[in-house]
């Protein structure tokens, strides 16, 4: 079963159940693929439709807006909206897969590394479009980055 028809079928159980905290937070990834759909309307990839890779893509950055969104809540002294963030969270990591242990991570750069025969840091573009095209939505980019840096440099 496609992510797409999974976030669907979760929605409408969810309707169900009148479980609205779940509903509104799965209504929100719905819109947000929605609007990536809309955005790729008239361009050479809209006949292929978003991937599952799109949509982990989209999710992933969801997850990291809440978080920042928690963080800053909890900072301003608002624990109630932090923790509306933090369970939105948990409703969008449901359908991500499994994120990499830092050790599986550290794996997955060096494996990368072979794969495109790096050798210097000008080849950390091709590092990362590998580590992009195998791992989107089990690691975090942000942290991969300064890896592959640390092993080329």
């Amino acid at each position: 079963m496609q992510l797409r028809d999974r976030i669907t079928t979760a929605l409408t159980d969810a309707m169900r159940a009148k479980e609205a905290d779940r509903l509104s937070t799965l209504r929100l990834i719905n819109a947000a693929i929605k609007d990536r759909d809309i955005a790729m309307r008239g361009t050479a990839d809209e006949a292929a439709g978003l991937s599952d890779a799109d949509v982990l893509a989209i999710m992933g950055r969801m997850v990291k807006q809440r978080q920042e969104s928690a963080r800053a809540y909890e900072e301003g002294g608002r624990l109630e909206l932090a923790e509306k963030e933090l369970a939105e969270i948990k409703v969008i990591e449901e359908f991500l897969p499994r994120q990499l242990s830092e050790t599986e991570a550290e794996a997955a750069v060096d494996a990368a590394i072979a794969a495109v025969g790096a050798q210097n840091i000008r080849d950390m573009g091709k590092v990362m479009a590998e580590l992009k095209a195998r791992y989107t939505g089990q690691m975090d980019f942000a942290k991969a980055g300064p890896m592959v840096k640390a092993r080329l440099g």
